[in-house]
């Protein structure tokens, strides 16, 4: 079910999980695209998209099934590589630099809640550490349209050209397949996929953190 669900039930926490969710989303774009920037491509600046305004990087029918399914996107950052002095490399740093920024952002949330014991805020804290961790795992899986393709599949295909290529064409049909098959059976196949990284990821912070205070 999508978030529209939570609109009649429990209207705060709708308002909640749709201000961290659009938030973090935005954050992920801008960051792809701020990434470019500076490695010399600027396409993506002057379509306007070196900002956190969600207008500009909602995609109307990803946010609808997002209200609606319970899984979208955002407009992807446009990227003009032969403005990029190093391509395959820029284009996996580009790629990087979106989970990278949700990764922070939920470092810093767990940082700042534990540092200052903001436990009555946990209604945020919450939901902003966990959309952010469960984002950056699921944009690094390495099958298109996802930024772990253009992160991994280079890797991969250096050690294995067809599997790479396979991920490559058929990896929107990969997501659709998975929910599809989620919604029929009710069984949550990506969180069955991304929870145990999820895991890991917590672990590490909270051991960072312990570490630090």
């Amino acid at each position: 079910m999508g978030l529209i669900s939570l609109l009649y039930t429990d209207p705060s926490s709708f308002i909640i999980l749709s201000t961290c969710l659009v938030f973090s989303l935005c954050f992920h774009e801008f960051s792809h695209s701020i990434t470019a920037y500076y490695l010399g491509d600027d396409t993506s600046y002057r379509l306007g998209r070196t900002n956190l305004n969600p207008l500009n990087h909602l995609d109307p029918i990803g946010t609808l099934m997002i209200l609606f399914i319970g899984f979208g996107w955002a407009k992807p950052v446009p990227v003009n590589t032969y403005n990029l002095r190093n391509p395959k490399i820029d284009m996996m740093k580009i790629a990087f630099a979106g989970p990278a920024s949700n990764l922070l952002i939920a470092f810093l949330v767990l940082f700042i809640a534990e540092f200052f014991t903001l436990y009555e805020y946990s209604r945020i804290i919450v939901p902003l550490y966990w959309i952010n961790v469960a984002l950056a795992v699921f944009n690094m899986l390495p099958i298109t349209p996802l930024d772990g393709s253009q992160i991994f599949n280079p890797i991969i295909s250096k050690y294995n050209r067809n599997i790479a290529l396979f991920l490559s064409k058929n990896g929107p049909y990969i997501l659709l397949a998975i929910i599809m098959v989620s919604s029929i059976t009710n069984i949550p196949i990506l969180s069955y996929i991304i929870s145990p990284i999820i895991s890991l990821i917590t672990n590490f912070f909270e051991g960072i953190i312990s570490w630090i205070i």
